[in-house]
């Protein structure tokens, strides 16, 4: 089998949810602000569409953004993040 010395150990969604993880923890996109649309995120990494909701996804899960249908998802603010109010939302 052939090496692969550049390629990440991580799958694909991970990569997508580190970078956007640290973006958030750094302050990059601020509580309140949108993040990159699916489309945006597609681009940026190369990755399918599905990696890219599913990164967006485990964010939510782990209560760093919200969805808003119809607007976009945003980052959450830390005080929201502690009540924990954030997880049933459409």
């Amino acid at each position: 089998m052939p090496e692969h010395p550049q390629r990440n150990p991580h799958a694909p969604y991970m990569t997508v949810l580190d970078a956007l993880a640290a973006e958030i923890k750094a302050g990059r996109i601020k509580p309140g602000e949108k993040i990159p649309s699916d489309a945006e995120l597609v681009q940026r990494f190369g990755v399918a569409r599905m990696t890219a909701r599913r990164a967006v996804g485990v964010l939510r899960e782990r209560g760093l953004v919200r969805t808003e249908w119809g607007r976009g998802t945003f980052v959450v603010d830390p005080g929201e993040r502690e009540d924990g109010d954030t997880q049933g939302e459409q």
